[in-house]
């Protein structure tokens, strides 16, 4: 294997430099500078904190130019955010984001349905609110390659139908509708458009070996925008059959996909994954649209060529079908700025483009983070039983790491140990124990300090929700507040995570110990004595998981029969963190 030609400098600087490229070439772009890990390109005309309009917000793994920061203009996104190749954006980007552009009416997120965008910009969302932002999300998955429902929370993943979403919202933003209203624009869209992709190459990553591990004479159907396999190989076919192929599983009346049948209105979009020429992108186009028209009984409405969201220098094509009506046609055809939507560029170019400060967090949700000298009678319980739930998990990694080895990519225990040391690190020297509220919220800086993967963003989700609902409740922390927290946090948990109960992830545990806790609080049990059957609860939950079909996360790639050999580890280890802490609270017999 050897590595793929490409016109860049350093690997590691290229989103950098595509930003820098992108505000010199277009007028009305600006970014956010300071921080490496901060990549985001906004409207140069919105003022922090003035903005009178809903702003929408959106972004991924850069490497699908010209989305996302191609979208950003007036009728259109407020602001991109750019993550390294094929990789989510940080949490700290988004929320720079958000905070950037983000005015009293509040802002739209539209992500698309993988994991690492639903987590961080989940994360950020919850913490923004902590802040005093409106934010809502969309999610959307127009995968019409993956089996469809009940597939389970993994769901279908984000593709270029994505955009149409993007512009609708971007349309309702721009005539000064609510935040409620953008938003239902938005989701609307997402429950009416399918794609489906066909490559005839695989990308090439800056920086690394690359194979066609397709070879000649072959194909992949049903693709995503990640380089990562199809859901068939098969040989080439001519564009006709390749068309209709595609066509027909968009809209298969049996998996429903789409609401979509003969006699509906619909818009085309036949985008190139990179390295497609014009010429058969046009082709591909007209047999399209004929196939539409003919065989589906559809009216085609809008016809969109080109390239909106490509995989690198894949060569290959995805066909989006949007079913319209004339509400969504207005949108469609509104006014934009936005470069890479097909309309043109005006506006004269400035002699410079001025990068703008990363906006402060407020200074009142940065808590004290030092140890109390004296330590009150709830700081003392909170230090023995943060402490036990830590050692508890230290003592649990190398199981955690053997489940996992069979259930998922074998590092749970080594990543939930990380998150576990740094806690321990921490607690001794700034954790202000006597407010509940900041030392939960010192626990998720802990764990964002050192964990990456699935479980550290998990986890930081869980801690921003808890603390939000802890500070509503003021320096007086009641056990009931403690238990609203909870399920407020294990919610947060499930919305992003996209996972519920029997789903096989830490919420097997988490949900159980929730309900419990809300139920023996309710009937007057001893808030320590109901914690600890809270606690009982979760382990119960967390023992279940062998023998539940896994529908979130890497396990249910696996199959069941090996599966059932292992619980899941991250119920596991949510268990023994509550049942050390509760122990640690119970009085000595």
């Amino acid at each position: 294997m050897a590595k793929g030609k490409k016109l860049i400098n350093d690997p590691n600087d290229v989103v950098k430099e595509l930003i820098e490229g992108m505000v010199e070439t277009y007028p009305h772009l600006t970014y956010l500078d300071g921080f490496p890990e901060v990549k985001v390109v906004l409207r140069s005309d919105i003022k922090r904190g003035s903005y009178n309009k809903v702003a929408v917000i959106s972004g991924g793994g850069s490497g699908h130019e010209p989305a996302h920061a191609g979208y950003v203009g007036e009728g259109m996104l407020t602001a991109a955010i750019c993550g390294d190749v094929f990789s989510a954006p940080s949490v700290n980007a988004i929320l720079a984001g958000i905070r950037a552009v983000t005015g009293p009416p509040g802002c739209l997120l539209i992500v698309k349905n993988y994991t690492g965008d639903r987590l961080k910009f989940g994360s950020a969302a919850e913490q923004a609110k902590a802040e005093g932002f409106k934010v809502e999300m969309v999610i959307v998955g127009d995968d019409c390659a993956l089996p469809p429902p009940p597939r389970g929370p993994v769901g279908r993943r984000g593709l270029a139908g994505t955009l149409f979403a993007h512009k609708v919202a971007g349309a309702a933003a721009a005539e000064g509708r609510p935040l409620a209203e953008v938003t239902a624009e938005a989701r609307r869209v997402a429950g009416m458009v399918g794609t489906m992709g066909v490559a005839l190459t695989v990308c090439t990553v800056p920086g690394q070996n690359t194979s066609d591990r397709l070879g000649p004479g072959k194909m992949e159907l049903g693709l995503g925008i990640h380089g990562e396999p199809g859901a068939l190989v098969a040989d080439l076919q001519p564009v006709d059959v390749v068309v209709s192929h595609i066509l027909n599983q968009i809209l298969n009346k049996d998996t429903k996909y789409v609401p979509i049948k003969r006699g509906s209105r619909v818009a085309l979009m036949v985008n190139s994954l990179g390295a497609t020429p014009m010429m058969e992108l046009m082709i591909a186009a007209g047999k399209a649209v004929a196939q539409l028209q003919i065989e589906h009984g559809l009216a085609v409405e809008r016809v969109y060529t080109g390239s909106f969201m490509t995989s690198l220098d894949m060569a290959g094509m995805s066909l989006s079908v949007l079913k319209v009506d004339d509400p969504i046609l207005k949108s469609l055809d509104s006014a934009t700025q936005a470069p890479a939507w097909p309309v043109g560029v005006g506006g004269p170019r400035p002699s410079t483009t001025l990068p703008v400060a990363l906006p402060p967090a407020p200074a009142n949700l940065k808590p004290v983070a030092v140890r109390p000298h004296e330590l009150s009678s709830q700081g003392q319980k909170l230090d023995s039983a943060i402490r036990a739930g830590a050692q508890a998990v230290l003592k649990l990694k190398d199981s955690l790491n053997e489940w996992d080895l069979v259930a998922g990519d074998g590092d749970c225990g080594t990543t939930m140990a990380k998150g576990a040391r740094a806690v321990l690190e921490d607690l001794d020297k700034q954790y202000p124990l006597n407010d509940a509220a900041a030392t939960v919220h010192q626990i998720g800086c802990s764990i964002r300090r050192v964990t990456g993967g699935t479980s550290g963003i998990l986890y930081d989700i869980f801690t921003r929700a808890a603390f939000v609902i802890l500070k509503e409740g003021g320096s007086s922390v009641t056990a009931k507040t403690w238990s609203a927290a909870f399920e407020t946090a294990v919610a947060a948990v499930s919305k992003y995570g996209g996972a519920s109960a029997g789903h096989r992830t830490l919420l097997d545990a988490l949900i159980p110990a929730s309900v419990t806790l809300q139920e023996k609080l309710a009937a007057g049990e001893d808030p320590l004595k109901a914690f600890s059957d809270a606690a009982d609860a979760a382990e119960a939950g967390a023992a279940a998981t062998k023998t539940m079909m896994a529908q979130a996360g890497r396990s249910s790639y696996v199959p069941e029969h090996i599966l059932a050999t292992v619980p899941d580890p991250g119920a596991m280890a949510a268990a023994q963190w509550l049942k050390a802490a509760a122990k640690a609270l119970l009085p000595s017999p």
